[in-house]
């Protein structure tokens, strides 16, 4: 468990730092963006991981390790947004936004190691495919209950289904960077 905590906060570290670089860039302009176009944006990261483990010719550079990240980022803007609610500008400076995205980090953190717990780690004998399966259901399943108006009958939200979004993509990049040491050696 002390190695998944250390390579977990090794990822998140990373895609802070790629969050905390675009905020430079483009300040908060996120800010603006409502809750079913995040869920559309991680819909298009997801859907072109999987066109990219099942097709062998690829148009542009940017790899899963690109998308992954962009789907943790953007989940986490999600989990912001539904706290604060969508502006109509950009709001927040580059330190309040990071310190909402650590607030957002820590909390999914928590969830991680409560279920990693449970689960015994289960996800270290997972295919990345799996992993990348999982975020797109629990992507279609925000779609569905945005649909519905934000109502279940007996699910949870989507906030517990952003943050295992989040929580599945760092599995994966965890497995990703495994997968490139082993080939290194090789």
């Amino acid at each position: 468990m002390d190695k998944t905590l250390s390579q977990y906060n090794e990822v998140i570290s990373h895609c802070q730092s790629i969050f905390d670089k675009k905020m430079k860039d483009y300040g908060s302009a996120w800010r603006t963006l409502r809750l079913p176009s995040l869920t559309d944006q991680i819909f298009i990261k997801v859907q072109r991981i999987r066109t990219l483990q099942e097709n062998q010719i690829r148009k542009i550079e940017d790899d899963e390790t690109t998308e992954f990240i962009g789907i943790i980022n953007y989940s986490i803007i999600a989990l912001i947004q539904l706290e604060k609610s969508v502006v109509n500008e950009p709001d927040m400076d580059g330190e309040e936004a990071m310190i909402l995205y650590q607030e957002k980090v820590t909390e999914t953190r928590i969830l991680m190691q409560q279920k990693n717990y449970d689960y015994g780690e289960a996800w270290r004998n997972m295919r990345i495919s799996s992993l990348t399966d999982l975020i797109f259901q629990k992507v279609l399943r925000i779609k569905q209950i945005e649909n519905n108006k934000g109502k279940t009958i007996i699910s949870e939200g989507v906030k517990a289904n952003y943050q295992d979004m989040i929580n599945y993509a760092v599995f994966a990049l965890i497995l990703l960077g495994e997968n490139d040491q082993e080939n290194e050696k090789n």
